[in-house]
């Protein structure tokens, strides 16, 4: 039977939790005052910043602490830093986020990229100049080939693969293979004429690379053609340390699940209405796409054999 005792005893202990809650809920914030966001550079570091610094901002309110923007040098710094533990929170190529989990980086993908038609893939593509005269990669031998980065999924690791298959071994059978550091700068240096092929990403008809150059002003995408299109591969990730407190890992998910409807300018500013809402995803979804980067491991194997 409860007395009276018993009862102011119940009411204090329930008064202490509750004092306590708010306490534990922000031990997090103690430990992290400042949240690191990387990016890894598919494009101009200025492209970056202006479409993701409305996301930044919307995250540090969501979370109600600081969150910087950082653009990797290269797809590895990304891979390095959350592997260090100095990049929280990580969007990735699905190759360079397979390339973490195979490094011992402790990361786990949280969210993807959708196509506004719901799906969850991209292709890599290879581009020709529209008035080139090659119709397929085989009438290419000789030239000059454009990748992206070692890391690469549409850009380097897709290509070697299917390039394999075509029994083409890219060192011999192309003049040089020049690794060009970004997506953009792939285009770039077809458009320059420093390569006559080059690998990169495309979703559809509304949206590649190439698009969004286009949008820039940055490019004319009439003035290519794409010679091969591969399978779909599966969407980016945005992945954050295994090891952030589940509170804190909570709140991240729901601000970025929830962008597009509580933040609809920056989901645009991001995507520029040519992509779906981001969606959960996990590990799991990746595990391909770390058999295809032990294939091109074991291409460079052979290779330097």
């Amino acid at each position: 039977m409860l007395t009276r005792r018993h009862t102011l005893k119940l009411a204090a202990a329930g008064l202490a939790l509750a004092a306590a809650a708010p306490a534990f809920a922000q031990d997090w914030k103690a430990k992290y005052p400042e949240l690191v966001f990387a990016i890894i550079p598919s494009e101009n570091a200025s492209g970056v910043v202006e479409r993701y610094t409305p996301f930044v901002n919307y995250l540090a309110k969501e979370l109600g602490t600081k969150v910087t923007l950082r653009i990797a040098n290269d797809y590895a710094a990304i891979i390095e830093g959350q592997r260090a533990g100095n990049i929280h929170i990580g969007m990735y190529g699905p190759a360079s986020f397979a390339r973490a989990r195979m490094t011992g980086a402790k990361v786990d993908a949280f969210a993807i990229e959708t196509n506004l038609d719901g799906t969850k893939g991209y292709h890599s593509v290879f581009y020709v100049k529209k008035d080139s005269p090659y119709q397929k990669v085989e009438d290419l031998k000789g030239k000059n080939l454009g990748l992206v980065d070692p890391n690469s999924t549409s850009g380097n690791n897709v290509p070697r693969f299917v390039l394999n298959q075509m029994k083409i071994e890219p060192e011999t059978f192309f003049s040089k293979v020049v690794y060009t550091g970004s997506h953009e700068n792939a285009i770039i240096a077809l458009q320059q004429g420093t390569v006559d092929i080059a690998a990169n990403w495309w979703n559809d008809e509304q949206e590649s690379n190439l698009q969004r150059m286009a949008r820039k002003n940055m490019a004319k995408a009439e003035d290519f053609r794409i010679i091969y299109k591969s399978e779909q591969i599966v969407n980016s990730p945005m992945a954050y340390l295994t090891d952030l407190p589940e509170e804190l890992k909570a709140k991240i998910r729901d601000a970025v699940l929830n962008l597009a409807t509580k933040d609809k300018v920056a989901f645009d500013k991001i995507y520029e209405g040519k992509q779906g809402p981001l969606v959960a995803v996990d590990n799991k979804a990746y595990d391909p796409i770390i058999e295809l980067n032990k294939f091109v491991d074991e291409l460079r194997k052979k290779k330097s054999s």
